[in-house]
């Protein structure tokens, strides 16, 4: 039997996310599919302080393939693209965190709340759905590297193509001069 009381199945239904809307928090760094400690926090209902404390505490449990710190760099290019404030001002110090999809797993089993036993149910669905859409989306992948592959090798061609099409253009601009250059044609009187 669960040991989630009713009355707290409901609060914590009420305040979970969508898969799809934790989905646009995964984010690719260095090949991998991660979410950042700030993110999962907030859906865990816990401080990123916390969180990162909770994980500080258990070393084993999340080894370089569940978690690793990000580069000044990668932090930087992150915050572009998901358009967060850098923390200049009295935010975050020091460089985020980040979880794969194994650390998130092994977050349930750092953090004992209810919402985050719940929460970590929706961010291990959400990811799931996006290896689904992925794996159902390889034939697209596979048709555009062979798009990219042709393009390639016409590259080679259309250069070539340019490069007679500007000699051939060299080449009538230099007769034009020449004709120029030419005095014009005698005109024959015409009558007796």
């Amino acid at each position: 039997m669960s040991t989630i009381s009713q009355a707290g199945r409901r609060a914590v239904s009420r305040t979970m996310l969508p898969p799809i809307q934790v989905q646009r928090q995964i984010h690719l760094v260095r090949g991998r599919k991660i979410m950042v400690d700030a993110d999962l926090a907030a859906l865990y209902g816990v401080t990123t302080g916390n969180l990162n404390l909770a994980v500080r505490r258990n070393p084993t449990r999340f080894p370089d393939d569940f978690m690793f710190q990000l580069t000044r760099e990668e932090a930087d290019s992150l915050l572009l693209q998901i358009a967060r404030a850098n923390g200049t001002r009295g935010g975050r110090r020091s460089l985020p965190f980040v979880f794969t999809e194994l650390g998130v797993a092994m977050l349930s089993s750092v953090l004992n709340s209810e919402r985050a036993v719940q929460m970590n149910i929706v961010v291990m669905r959400a990811f799931v759905q996006l290896r689904q859409v992925v794996a159902h989306n390889k034939h697209i992948a596979a048709r555009m590297e062979k798009l990219e592959e042709d393009f390639k090798e016409n590259r080679g061609r259309v250069a070539s193509v340019i490069e007679v099409l500007v000699e051939d253009i060299d080449r009538i601009e230099q007769e034009v001069k020449q004709m120029k250059a030419l005095p014009p044609p005698r005109k024959r009187k015409i009558g007796f």
